[in-house]
């Protein structure tokens, strides 16, 4: 059943799902849709054409859908779309996408902490994690099950792998491969996110074999593209090494982060 308390403030045009729970205060758009079993608890505002899964809770002072913070934003009807089960906590910002951009959002049973911020035009794969006050300029593309730590800022553009790991107060300017470790200002590539790989249940055998290529990918010998191939060549049917391998021979308008001790490579 669904439960509305008096203070909020419910536009009649705003498409409400089965046992959604609206707090006290809380201000519910014309064009909002909520799935069935959201919460927003008290204070929370969702705005704009946004859609919200199943089961989300919304927690008091996140503002969902408001307008993108970009000056190029003219006030077209872009949306946002919240994957199912998605945790979003106190003072959360989200905005929706642009004219020139995804005009979409982010995946599902993602965790989003205390005052981290979604730019415009961001994507969001499942199960992705921002821990307290993390950024996401606009454009950011992140992966499946990807933590970026508290306090930590990433540049318009970028692109963060799946599963991997950007420590806390880091400022990440560059793509960031997939299992990949990024602490730093401006960060480095500091291996990769093993702790995280084997949490995630990946066989001790690939990972292995993933820590082999990496190895290789980010020695001193040769150029970038000869080490590519040879990665590749021996290491193309581990589906681990094959992310990495085609996260780095994709386009992209950023480089990606290399181990301190490496030149940034060029596109």
């Amino acid at each position: 059943m669904t439960n509305i308390h008096p203070t909020a403030v419910v536009d009649p045009s705003a498409q409400l799902g089965t046992n959604v729970q609206i707090g006290p205060f809380c201000v519910i758009g014309p064009h909002v849709v909520l799935g069935d079993g959201v919460v927003a608890h008290s204070h929370a505002v969702i705005a704009g054409h946004t859609t919200l899964g199943p089961g989300c809770k919304v927690f008091s002072f996140a503002s969902i859908g408001q307008a993108p913070q970009d000056a190029k934003f003219h006030d077209e009807p872009s949306t946002l779309t919240v994957g199912a089960g998605t945790v979003i906590r106190e003072n959360v910002t989200i905005n929706p996408g642009t004219e020139g951009g995804l005009m979409h959002a982010r995946g599902d049973n993602c965790l989003l902490m205390i005052a981290s911020h979604i730019a415009h035009d961001c994507q969001l794969g499942d199960n992705v994690t921002l821990v307290n006050g993390a950024t996401l300029g606009g454009h950011v593309s992140i992966g499946d099950g990807a933590i970026i730590g508290g306090l930590s800022a990433i540049h318009q553009f970028v692109r963060i792998g799946a599963y991997s790991f950007v420590g806390g107060m880091s400022g990440v300017a560059a793509d960031l491969i997939p299992f990949g470790m990024a602490l730093g200002n401006r960060a480095n590539l500091n291996g990769l996110n093993i702790v995280g790989m084997k949490r995630k249940g990946f066989p001790r055998e690939q990972i292995h074999e993933v820590r082999q290529a990496y190895r290789m990918l980010f020695s001193s010998e040769g150029t970038l593209k000869e080490r590519l191939k040879d990665t590749e060549a021996m290491f193309s049917k581990n589906p681990l090494a094959k992310q990495i391998i085609d996260f780095i021979k994709s386009e992209s308008d950023r480089s990606f982060c290399v181990p301190n001790n490496a030149a940034t490579p060029s596109r």
